[in-house]
């Protein structure tokens, strides 16, 4: 079983081929934002804990993550696709530590210009009736302002996705980052992938990798 890393700055693609590796290759996509969110909503001891965290406006530490991570995992008989899990250095230390120990890991970084990456998501308009995501240079609705699949005409701007707010995510990210992507080099499991092609190359190019 072969455990993969996925890394990429936001808006890079790591949601939307993590769903299409998990039907074509029989991972399971792990978000530690959907297993906070999960584990708030069973009210466990844990849950109970995060929640009250979110609800101060705090973020949760690197330890609960973790130990999130080694409830949900079964190392031995399924394969995992980690997303949004390590984002600095001393998060992957940990996660080969404490969680994958020496199972078989891939990092996959989806390799991106930022400013390609910029143009992306600052002309992302998200549907605010059916949720669907559109990007007025790559993937505009048919008709300007009008969502193909409800016929909504609430297409939002979301201020996460305005040119100020990602500029600064971006900037933290390519600081982050580059610790991360030099440790897993130098642990020799480190793969890149053109994420400036198409949707379907990406997938083929990342499937070719992981040998699926």
């Amino acid at each position: 079983m072969r455990q993969v890393i996925f890394l990429g700055a936001p808006g890079s693609g790591k949601g939307t081929q993590s769903k299409l590796l998990v039907a074509d290759c029989g991972f399971n996509h792990l978000s530690t934002g959907d297993l906070l969110r999960a584990e708030v909503a069973k009210e466990s001891e844990l849950g109970l804990k995060v929640k009250n965290i979110m609800e101060n406006g705090e973020l949760v530490s690197d330890d609960i993550v973790l130990e999130l991570l080694k409830i949900n995992c079964d190392l031995v008989g399924s394969q995992y696709l980690f997303d949004g899990f390590p984002r600095n250095i001393s998060q992957a230390q940990a996660l080969d530590e404490q969680v994958l120990n020496d199972t078989d890991s891939m990092a996959v970084y989806l390799d991106l210009d930022l400013n390609v990456l910029l143009e992306r998501l600052v002309n992302r308009r998200t549907c605010g009736d059916c949720g669907a995501i559109y990007n007025l240079v790559y993937s505009a609705p048919k008709t300007a302002g009008t969502c193909d699949k409800c016929g909504g005409s609430n297409l939002v701007h979301r201020d996460d996705d305005k040119e100020e707010a990602v500029s600064k995510r971006l900037e933290v990210f390519k600081t982050t980052i580059a610790p991360v992507l030099d440790y897993y080099e130098q642990k020799g499991n480190l793969r890149r992938v053109d994420a400036e092609q198409s949707m379907d190359q990406v997938l083929t190019q990342i499937k070719k990798t992981l040998g699926c």
